[in-house]
């Protein structure tokens, strides 16, 4: 669904876009991390043919953007991260204002369908002067589907929000998913990326450092297995470990004092731990892999990229 090759975009001096190599498919939620200014906004930019790039290619289900922009917009939503409309205006006011850009049959009921959906089915006589930001972005998804699109872009669509607003937006994706849209969700807030997008590329400086899911992303970044360990009797001697373990770190335990470990192993030996203890006589109460969370690739990937 979204394809670039080599994709570059300059301003002045400044190189904003570096050799952008994409690859999404259709129905891929595919979130976009990168801090303020890797170059996040361009790539959306680029993709919705609003910029033209230095360099490069960009398809959208087969167009070339560069080649037919209005092509792309036929078939593409996009909510801005700063969403605007006319506040004097009512919520129905605007999206059939912004209807006529595109041949829709039956706007009055596509529009009430979409409120309905984004829940502002009781507030579309309202003045969007009046709304709050979270009011605002879910108008802002009922114009980005006004015309039914194949791939919907999300700038910073839950920035600004309450934690309530961020979920009830966070079910709107999850929805979008259901429904066969293509999802490119740009954001810095990991969590929210996390929770709806199955595929993430992490952007740097306008370089994109590593693309994939997250189990991929945490076996291509572990230097080392983490494994976790608790034992019933507690160990008496810790040195047990050592054959498996070239780190063996002490962590709290429960009330009743029983300690727990995380071992460093340069693989995972989880079977062979528990062969050796069982033969000693202890029971293994927990033994699994202990994974980086995506803060920690998150950080690890921007700090070497």
């Amino acid at each position: 669904m979204i394809e670039t090759k080599n994709l570059c975009k300059s301003y002045a001096q400044i190189k904003a876009l570096d050799n952008l190599n994409l690859h999404i498919e259709k129905n891929e939620v595919f979130g976009f991390l990168g801090p303020n200014g890797a170059g996040k906004t361009t790539t959306i930019n680029l993709l919705m043919g609003m910029i033209q790039p230095t360099s490069g290619e960009i398809r959208i289900a087969g167009i070339d953007v560069v080649r037919n922009p209005i092509e792309v917009k036929k078939i593409a939503g996009y909510l801005p991260e700063n969403v605007g409309f006319y506040r004097h205006m009512t919520a129905m006011q605007n999206l059939t204002y912004f209807a006529e850009f595109y041949k829709i049959d039956d706007v009055r009921e596509r529009i009430d369908t979409l409120l309905e959906i984004v829940g502002l089915a009781e507030s579309a006589d309202k003045k969007v002067g009046s709304f709050s930001r979270g009011m605002r972005q879910r108008l802002g998804l009922a114009q980005a589907l006004l015309n039914d699109p194949e791939i919907v872009f999300l700038d910073e669509p839950t920035s600004g929000l309450d934690p309530e607003g961020a979920a009830e937006f966070r079910k709107l994706v999850t929805w979008l998913e259901r429904e066969g849209k293509t999802i490119f969700f740009s954001s810095h807030i990991l969590s929210e990326v996390r929770a709806v997008c199955k595929t993430i590329g992490i952007i740097s400086r306008g370089r994109l450092i590593i693309k994939g899911d997250i189990k991929e992303l945490t076996k291509n970044l572990n230097d080392s297995m983490k494994i976790f360990l608790e034992t019933e009797p507690q160990l008496e001697d810790e040195s047990v470990l050592k054959p498996f373990a070239s780190r063996i770190e002490i962590v709290d335990g429960d009330d009743e004092g029983h300690r727990r470990y995380i071992l460093e192993c340069e693989r995972d030996c989880r079977v062979e731990i528990a062969k050796t203890l069982f033969e000693m006589g202890y029971v293994v109460k927990e033994l699994h892999l202990q994974e980086p969370s995506l803060e920690e690739i998150y950080l690890r990937i921007i700090q070497e990229g």
